[in-house]
């Protein structure tokens, strides 16, 4: 047995010694930052210029999702993904290296002991902690070098313009929901087959998910007005529900008498509350139910909502016949066809009209 562990206290008992002496601390090796007056200044201007160029690629960001049309290549590569993602990309590690080599050779740099004690914290343990905290903050020099600290503020804010210029992706702007592609005479038509409808093939209680005629060729071409990207945009505004039902179960409101053809009446198939599609029918209570969150729309009575967190009725397109008999709209939506949180918008622009 070591000689350690064979020591006793004054009443025998023998004492409790640590198993792994303590082995001390190397001598501290002075950075050159700490000893050099030039070369903590050189330090200095590094640390903000990679914050300075930080803010200056976010600022290039805004101006590349602008100016930088979606179907320019660059090596190949689209160039409006290869500069957002190679400004945002390297704003964010420009920062990060920055505060790394601040910290490596600007913030305070000693050797600190920590002892082992019981996981709960005593009263003078925690004012330690308050102290030592305290004491990281005026050794990081945070408050003695403004030019640090100001190129951190600005290259952290502007951060925060990439990500506002983001948001535009997150939804339609509410301008550019004012109007959809249908207009006065043009048909209705199936929208998996592209077949135009006669009032007569409709059956009381039916329901038929339907599109413009313009999304199909038309007769003698091989494609058609809409395609690709354009053509997923116009669809999310100009979807359609067209349901039959018997004309004294309606009650059209003032205005909108003649909107329907012998009980066949055409709604927006966009949810008002966040613009899913809805198509769920009940043909007995003609209730339209969106299956996102439960919003439900009496079509009956020119699409009410009569549950849900929707707020504004069902748009509704007025129909008409053509002169071969096919079902055609009258205009294109009266009313605006999005989620509720244009509606200020639309609100916005008649009352600008009106003044």
């Amino acid at each position: 047995m070591s000689e350690d562990l064979e020591r006793r206290d004054s009443s025998g008992t023998p004492a409790r010694t640590e198993p792994v002496q303590d082995p001390g601390l190397a001598p501290h090796q002075w950075r050159p930052t700490d000893v050099d007056p030039a070369q903590e200044r050189r330090a200095e201007r590094q640390v903000s210029g990679m914050f300075f160029a930080a803010a200056l690629l976010f600022v290039v960001f805004c101006f590349s999702y602008f100016l930088i049309d979606e179907d320019q290549t660059f090596l190949n590569w689209s160039a409006s993904n290869f500069a957002l993602g190679a400004t945002l990309g390297g704003g964010m590690l420009l920062i990060g290296v920055g505060i790394i080599q601040w910290a490596k050779k600007l913030m305070g740099d000693h050797e600190m002991v920590e002892m082992r004690h019981p996981a709960k914290s005593s009263d003078e343990d925690r004012a330690a902690v308050m102290a030592d905290i305290n004491a990281g903050i005026e050794e990081s020099t945070f408050g003695r070098r403004p030019l640090i600290r100001n190129s951190l503020f600005l290259s952290v804010g502007a951060l925060a313009l990439p990500s506002v210029v983001l948001l535009r992706d997150l939804g339609p702007l509410p301008h550019g929901q004012d109007e959809t592609v249908w207009k006065k005479g043009m048909r209705v038509v199936n929208d998996v087959s592209g077949l135009p409808m006669r009032p007569e093939e409709i059956e009381v209680g039916q329901l038929i998910n339907a599109e413009p005629a313009v999304f199909f060729p038309a007769e003698g071409e091989e494609e058609a007005e809409y395609h690709g990207h354009e053509l997923l945009a116009a669809k999310s505004k100009a979807a359609i529900i067209v349901v039959r039902m018997r004309p004294e179960d309606i009650t059209p409101e003032q205005g909108k008498e003649n909107w329907g053809i012998d009980g066949i009446l055409c709604y927006s198939k966009i949810c008002t509350h966040v613009g899913c599609p809805i198509s769920l029918w009940e043909q007995q209570t003609h209730h339209l139910l969106c299956p996102c969150h439960q919003s439900t729309f009496d079509l009956a009575d020119n699409g009410k909502v009569i549950f849900g967190p929707a707020h504004r009725p069902l748009p509704q397109l007025p129909l008409g016949v053509d002169s071969e008999g096919y079902i055609i709209a009258m205009s294109d939506f009266p009313d605006i066809v999005a989620p509720s949180y244009p509606e200020l918008a639309r609100d916005q622009k008649r009352l600008d009209g009106e003044s």
